[in-house]
Formats: structure tokens, sequence, C-alpha cells
């Protein structure tokens, strides 16, 4: 009985890890239940069991790789919370980068192909997972921009952040895959060195706009100052 209880247990687990490879080859349109039954060693009924259907697997089976990805890339890349913002910042892209990079990483290929054939499917449980991910870079932004810095530059500056991570990295993997995006960057092969690149060039960036917003916020104070010494005379 106890045996019984084990191999149960098993069973969810082996279904999730064989949907992970079976997803990340094939998409979610391409990929069929009685393959992933089949490599997990499972029979069809169990994933109606275990998982209700193949949406819900399909779900479950990202949320899971996302989980382990983050396990074995911690977001803040080994940076105390207490650290400069400079130095969280380079923590940051470096555990985004390796997370991606991870050729055993089946949630950013899952990802992939729902971008090349949506779905929809992913978008509620992917908000929902990587929003922490996205607060946690906005934070260090912001601090980086400055206390006058508005929501939208704070959301911008983060979303350019996490592009030079990801789409090259996507665009990569796509032409290796063998499919070539007409006109698209090469693959990057010095992943360290394309870290410290986008580390700098950010940091470059965004102390250009806080000097540029510190400009423009001591204009605006010399004009009101002027104003008011016109009505006063």
């Amino acid at each position: 009985m106890r045996s019984r209880r084990k191999d149960a247990a098993k069973t969810p687990m082996s279904l999730l890890a064989a949907a992970s490879d079976v997803f990340a080859d094939k998409g979610y349109r391409d990929a069929t239940i009685a393959e992933i039954c089949e490599r997990a060693g499972a029979n069809i009924a169990a994933v109606n069991y275990h998982f209700g259907d193949k949406k819900s697997l399909y779900i479950e089976t990202w949320r899971h790789c996302y989980s382990e990805s983050v396990k074995a890339h911690p977001p803040d890349g080994g940076v105390n919370e207490g650290a400069p913002p400079e130095e969280r910042l380079r923590g940051l892209i470096k555990a985004l980068l390796s997370r991606i990079t991870d050729e055993d990483n089946r949630e950013f290929l899952i990802v992939q192909k729902e971008r090349a054939n949506p779905t929809g499917l992913l978008n509620e449980v992917m908000r929902r997972e990587l929003r922490p991910q996205h607060d946690r870079m906005e934070i260090v932004v912001r601090e980086l921009l400055g206390p006058g810095a508005s929501d939208m530059r704070v959301e911008f500056c983060g979303t350019s952040i996490i592009s030079q991570c990801i789409d090259p990295i996507a665009a990569g993997r796509w032409n290796n895959g063998g499919r070539r995006i007409p006109d698209a960057p090469p693959a990057i092969n010095d992943i360290e060195a394309y870290g410290d690149h986008i580390v700098e060039f950010s940091l470059a960036g965004i102390e250009a706009i806080r000097e540029d917003s510190e400009r423009t916020r001591k204009a605006v104070k010399r004009r009101r100052r002027s104003r008011d010494a016109s009505k006063r005379e």
C-alpha cells in the first residue's frame, strides 16, 4: 500500500517533467497528451486526475519550470538587500541572464513558443509569477533615478533593462533552433561580458536621465523665482 501511494505521488512530477520537454519543444498546440504520458510512463487518465485537462497541465508546467529556474538562479543574484543600488542592479541582471541562458531552463523556451504561437493561457500565471521580479527591478531603478522620478519613467527604464537581457537571448536561441529571423542580432557568446555591458549601459542611461531631470527641475525653480520677483516689483 505504501509503495502504491509513493508511486502515485511520483506521477504528477513525472508528468510535469515530461510536459516541460514536450511543451518546450513543440509548444502548446502541437504537444499531445499522449506523447507527454508516454514519456512520463503514465496513462492518459492521469492527466485528468492530477491536472484536469491539457490547458491546466500547460499552466502548471510553466509554473513548475519557473519555480525550479528561480531556485537554481535566485533573482537577487546573491547580492544583499543592503548593498548599493548599482550592485543590486548588477545582481538582478546577472541572475536574469543566468536563468534564461541555462540550457536546463524549460520555462524560457515554453514562453518563446507561446510568443511565436500565442494561446493566451499563460498570461495570468506569468503576470502573477513575474510581477515580484519586475517590482524588484523598479525599486532599484527608482533609487538610481532619484525621488523625483515618475512612475512612468521608472517603468520604462525597468522594461528597457529587462528587454536588453531577454530579446537578444531569445533571438539567439531561435536562430540556433534552425529558424533564422531576418536581420536578427547574432547570438551572444560571452554572457558574462554582455551582462557587464548591460549594467554599464543602463547605469549610464539612468544617470543621464537623472541629470536631465535635475536640470529641468532647477530651470523650473528659476522661472518660478523670476516670476515671483516680478510680481513683488
